[in-house]
């Protein structure tokens, strides 16, 4: 199990001293850092263990101006390495680096107090007593201290033991998702091109594969792979990774955009959170004060709105919030984050994505923060899917929806779909194109089937109702694809049958009176008397001196017996000369290869009124299949 080791700490506490003395790596790479002696962004290093593990360590800024550095070097981290100075001892930068190490909810930490060199027996345990003040109530409450100098090298031995104690056995929460990685710096390396790096956070990336960088949606292609400085054919997450990237520019790349699995497309400036305030506050945060988010390696302005109708929350309380970013970032179930004030002084206060595409919700919306209890504490992808589909307004979402909302792979999504009784996939498991629950799918089924038997009770002679009418009438909020998904659900459960674009009850046959039967064979001899030009429905009504409303109804009688068929909504021919029409028309096709519409019409010696429409008619049920102003036979009709 790979490990990333981070450090924490007040400006010139000998954090980076410490790096170098027990890794033998400068971690200051730029010149202003070595001349300055002070650390102003990430450095990087690695230590290697006893038991042969090699584990990356992210050196951080110390001074509050470049807390936004610091920020970013701690995504990802598993153990915080707390550098606390024996001559300073607990400073406001060990404070605050403290509350965002608690709020990122690292669990696993080891506390070097430095300089000890500098100080006597009785200064070392007045800071070290200061420390374990500092600690408690926090999730570091109870982490080893160990007393070391940089300069005599002494306790070194002993940091290093805590570090391996601390880190044996610990494995990072298994992460089901994709692949992502929070870019904490992107350069450009001569004669090799764009370089990304960062601590991979969930998933795998591995040579030649496809990744996208959100936001801006751009694609690339994984050209190598390193983990610490090494050549490898793939990295897992957990990891500190460094990818060099084709088919994308330096500038689509800058700390605070994530190269992620391709799949991953979706980016939010609307997410609801589980926000916890800290002590550093000072006072209660508003609801609709703006602050400063900072989630994975991003920083954006936002907009805190409490979610439960209080006004404020008081600093050491909690609470659901929902945050509105001024500019989008990508952020998933369960990413962690900091708020600090509008202007940057401090931090206030972090917490967790619940969900990370949030819409906008209503006062008092009833079951909103039960629905987010759910959310957050779901354990299986089963109870994670439920939960974000009873949050959800709409009576269906598609399964890669579900996948990005709830950082879950779409090989889970899709056994959850097979296996829980309380989700319902459309149309089905196999072929998932949409996903409900079960009790939405009942209601809305329930519905179909009491509205076709009210219309077949009231209009016995009506075949059924339109796909799309019925739609409009009781399920107008589901959009046309997913109703076409239900309709093809309905049919595969035999609940109802589709006859092109008219659903009826399996039960519901119309049965013709004598005097329509009659009716009925006389427009079907009308009609075959046309051959390749039969009359239309105006002309059927003036033949039969009968009104539409009745002529529709044998028509569609006569349609459903196969004795003739609807080529547009004004003309219907007759069975024997439409097979006729096809049979001239493959013919023609098998030899030809193609056909235009006027030689068509010289085939059939019918006008272009009745060629048209039958050309069109076998483009629409795939006979043929129209390039430009010509046919061809299609792929069935071959």
């Amino acid at each position: 199990m790979p490990h990333v080791i981070g450090t924490a700490g007040h400006i010139d506490h000998g954090k980076t001293a410490l790096i170098r003395a027990l890794t033998g790596q400068e971690t200051d790479r730029l010149k202003e850092e070595q001349a300055r002696g002070i650390s102003i962004d990430l450095g990087f290093a690695y230590l290697d263990l006893s038991n042969g593990e090699r584990v990356g360590i992210v050196d951080v800024p110390g001074h509050e101006r470049f807390i936004r550095n610091m920020l970013a070097g701690a995504c990802g981290i598993d153990l915080v390495l707390l550098v606390v100075a024996a001559d300073d001892g607990v400073m406001p930068q060990t404070e605050e680096h403290l509350d965002i190490v608690h709020l990122l909810g690292t669990t696993h930490g080891v506390v070097a107090i430095t300089k000890t060199d500098l100080a006597d027996a009785a200064r070392l345990a007045a800071v070290q007593e200061e420390v374990e003040i500092l600690l408690a109530g926090t999730r570091l409450e109870g982490s080893p201290i160990v007393a070391v100098s940089s300069v005599t090298t002494a306790g070194l031995a002993a940091l290093r033991e805590a570090i391996e104690h601390q880190l044996k056995g610990y494995h990072r929460p298994a992460q089901s998702g994709p692949f992502r990685l929070p870019v904490d710096r992107a350069f450009v390396m001569r004669g090799h091109g764009t370089v990304a790096t960062g601590t991979a956070i969930s998933g795998s990336v591995a040579v030649r594969d496809a990744v996208r960088i959100l936001p801006g949606g751009e694609l690339a292609r994984v050209r190598t792979v390193q983990v610490h400085n090494a050549d490898v054919s793939d990295a897992t997450f957990g990891q500190r990774v460094a990818l060099n990237l084709s088919g994308v520019e330096r500038a689509d790349l800058a700390r605070g955009h994530v190269v992620c699995d391709p799949s991953l497309d979706r980016i939010t400036d609307r997410c609801d959170v589980w926000v916890e305030m800290r002590p550093a506050a000072g006072k209660p945060v508003k609801s609709h004060d703006e602050v400063r988010v900072y989630a994975g390696t991003a920083e954006v302005i936002g907009k805190l709105i409490l979610l439960d109708g209080r006004a404020a929350l008081p600093p050491q309380q909690s609470a659901y919030a929902q945050l509105v970013l001024r500019e989008p970032l990508h952020v998933l179930r369960g990413d962690r984050f900091i708020l600090r004030n509008h202007s940057a002084q401090r931090t206030i206060g972090g917490g967790l994505v619940v969900h990370p595409f949030g819409r906008r919700h209503r006062r008092h919306e009833t079951g909103l923060i039960d629905g987010l209890d759910a959310l957050r504490s779901a354990g299986s992808p089963a109870a994670i899917i439920q939960a974000l589909l009873d949050l959800e307004p709409e009576f269906a979402v598609t399964p890669e929806y579900l996948a990005q909302a709830g950082a879950l792979s779409g090989a889970l999504v899709r056994a959850a779909l097979r296996d829980d009784v309380g989700l319902h996939a459309l149309p089905s498991a196999d072929q998932c194109g949409a996903c409900t629950t079960t009790g939405k799918w009942e209601t809305l089924r329930a519905l179909v089937v009491t509205t076709l038997k009210t219309l077949h009770a009231r209009e016995p002679l009506t075949v059924g109702m339109e796909m799309e009418s019925l739609r409009s009438q009781i399920a107008p909020d589901v959009p046309p694809k997913i109703w076409r998904a239900v309709i093809d659900a309905l049919t595969h459960e035999a609940v109802v049958v589709r006859e092109d674009s008219i659903l009826r009850l399996p039960t519901h046959r119309v049965t013709l009176q004598r005097d329509q039967e009659e009716l009925a064979d006389r427009a079907a001899a009308l009609i075959a008397s046309g051959a390749f030009t039969p009359a239309d429905l105006k002309q059927l009504e003036t033949a039969l001196e009968v009104s539409r409303e009745r002529l529709q109804i044998v028509l569609q009688q006569l349609e459903r017996q196969g004795r003739i068929a609807r080529v547009n909504p004004e003309l219907y021919f007759a069975h024997e000369p439409l097979e006729r029409a096809r049979t001239l028309l493959r013919e023609h096709l098998l030899a030809h290869g193609t056909i235009s519409a006027a030689d068509f019409r010289d085939l059939l010696g019918a006008s272009r009124k009745f060629s048209i429409a039958l050309l069109d008619y076998f483009d629409r049920t795939g006979f043929t299949l129209r390039i430009g102003d010509l046919r061809k036979l299609g792929r069935g009709s071959q």
